[in-house]
């Protein structure tokens, strides 16, 4: 189905005249230099055509004959490659060097056999003469043996490369059709002849930087019935190219791409729309010069109450996540549904994430911005391995957050003894998406400061944030640290010792505020109020995971509660 998907996908692509998408037998591919002949093959010029700057500078991406898979012997490419093969430069192995350039200039006779074009005329001459020094010489030659580099060849006066022009274009168009004992292709059901290695894959976070492989066979062990690599699961040749040039295309978009985690993320839809150019907005909006832009999730969120137009609704959308196997790429996920169905499971986890945040705070959070949260010093590369994949599925689907997610929000609280909007956000959407699936009718946290809640976990969260305020407005603005920052994963874990002391220390602070003559009352207030909702049973000596959950819950909104009332407290009397 994923292959399918993918080879509808360039087919839908290669129809549209606006998008530039390799015709069989082609591929884009970036070409740093450039070599400019002469219609007699005569060498005019060397140029560097790379773009960018410094450090930075990348070939131009450019349509080229679909290059061929590298492997240890020498295989060259139709009418483009490195210095080796084009130039038979290699100073440290001299005589490959000498073999890989023969095999260039006879790859080329063999394609072009019979080809009046001039262009393959004048490159076969520049080639056959064997006389490089114009080359060697050149101004430009030292940063292309530095940055090495593919190179190819253009006419004097030509705006396109030789392997660009109509006759060349004709030829290999001609010869890329497929040679061979044909069989049924495991994707379309259409004869074809197999192919036997497929195109790599690249651009996958964390893969080999020269490509690796979703389909791939090459140990016995996982041939059958003497069959050698592709055969064993025949994907005829038309369908590999088709699948490998979109999912190329795909991971090399910026807007049909995003990073989950270790997952390498692309979307697509069966036919054009403007949710397949808008995803990227909801799911991993990007910083402008000064802020967000949220305009597109708040139009999201509209849209979903307003109804979705019909020609969207049923428009099947894909989403695939790829991640790095050794010289494989593993499926981390694969999402098929309709633009409405994603629509409303994108807005059900906005609206599951929903918390009262602060002024600094985002006012959506990103897949990237919930996972990093959880990582140890807030590392891309501390994220767990598959927990981005695992996000990203029940976003999609609708489903259960995984637990590990949930579980580590908790233990990132308890570590740096803070709470903070993220993770907050992540407990609570885990709690309300859980009651809602297991579809219980015993209330559960909310955005903000629920006063009549009375869950245990949640009261002592609240309870812990009373206490530590008080001891703020004992000590002054000359407090170094607080009790969260020695008592706070003691309290969520094992609430009964811990309070006991905590106690104890509110009665020490509370007395020193009234001996200074500040007012206390709306502290005593606050603290009868939180202390009535407790059990008559008394404090529990340890919680359940979800009530540490619930802890963190209580203490962030009772924080919350302080800041944006902090107006009204000072009128009441409180000593800011």
């Amino acid at each position: 189905m994923i292959l399918k998907a993918l080879a509808d996908y360039y087919q839908r692509l290669a129809d549209d005249p606006n998008t530039e998408i390799a015709p069989p037998g082609f591929e884009r591919k970036p070409i740093d230099f450039l070599v400019v002949l002469n219609a007699d093959g005569s060498f005019e010029n060397l140029r560097d055509i790379r773009e960018g700057t410094g450090k930075k500078r990348k070939g131009r991406v450019s349509l080229v004959p679909k290059g061929v898979k590298k492997t240890s012997g020498i295989a060259a490419n139709l009418l483009w490659d490195t210095a080796p093969y084009v130039f038979g430069y290699n100073p440290e192995k001299p005589d490959r060097a000498e073999k890989q350039l023969e095999a260039f200039i006879e790859k080329i006779e063999q394609n072009f056999n019979g080809c009046a074009d001039s262009g393959i005329q004048a490159v076969l001459s520049f080639l056959k003469k064997g006389s490089f020094e114009a080359v060697f010489s050149h101004a430009v030659w030292n940063d292309l043996e530095e940055a090495g580099g593919n190179i190819s060849f253009s006419l004097s006066g030509d705006m396109q490369l030789v392997c660009q022009r109509s006759k060349v274009v004709s030829a290999i168009l001609e010869s890329a059709g497929p040679e061979g004992e044909t069989q049924t292709c495991s994707v379309s059901g259409q004869e074809d002849v197999p192919a036997k290695l497929h195109t790599a894959i690249k651009g996958v976070w964390g893969a080999q930087s020269s490509g690796a492989n979703i389909v791939s066979f090459n140990l016995d062990s996982v041939e059958s019935f003497g069959k050698k690599q592709g055969n064993n699961a025949p994907i005829g040749q038309r369908t590999e190219f088709a699948y490998t040039t979109a999912l190329n295309h795909l991971l090399a978009s910026e807007k049909q791409r995003m990073q989950v985690g270790d997952a390498s993320t692309v979307f697509w839809a069966k036919n054009a729309c403007g949710f397949e150019a808008d995803f990227l907005d909801y799911l991993a909006p990007k910083k402008g010069e000064e802020a967000v832009d949220y305009s597109k999730i708040k139009g999201l969120l509209s849209a979903v109450k307003t109804g979705i137009p019909p020609e969207e609704a049923d428009q099947p959308f894909y989403v695939l996540g790829l991640a790095p196997n050794a010289a494989r790429i593993a499926i981390r996920f694969w999402y098929e549904g309709s633009v409405k169905e994603i629509k409303e499971r994108v807005v059900e986890h906005f609206l599951d994430l929903e918390m009262v945040r602060a002024p600094h705070d985002p006012e959506f959070l990103s897949l990237f911005q919930l996972l990093v949260s959880m990582a140890t010093e807030r590392k891309a590369d501390n994220i767990p391995p598959n927990l981005g994949g695992d996000v990203a599925r029940a976003v999609l689907a609708g489903t259960a957050y995984p637990r590990t997610l949930f579980a580590n929000a908790i233990r990132r609280c308890k570590a740096e003894q803070n709470v903070g909007f993220a993770r907050a956000s992540i407990i609570k959407a885990f709690l309300v998406r859980n009651a809602r699936i297991s579809k219980s009718n015993q209330q559960e946290v909310s955005m903000g400061l629920d006063k009549t809640y009375d869950n245990i976990g949640y009261v002592l969260g609240r309870l812990f944030a009373v206490l530590e305020r008080i001891q703020e407005q004992a000590q002054g603005k000359g407090l170094n640290k607080t009790i969260r920052d020695t008592y706070f994963g003691a309290a969520t874990s094992s609430p009964l010792v811990t309070f006991n002391r905590l106690d104890q220390l509110s009665v020490h602070h509370l007395a020193k505020m009234r001996n200074s003559g500040k007012n206390t009352v709306w502290l005593d207030r606050l603290l009868g109020e939180v202390n009535g909702l407790l059990p008559k049973e008394g404090i529990p000596p340890i919680l359940s995971l979800e009530d540490q959950g619930r802890f963190s819950i209580g203490y962030y909104h009772q924080r919350q509660d302080f800041f944006t009332k902090k107006e009204l407290i000072e009128e009441q009397g409180e000593d800011a």
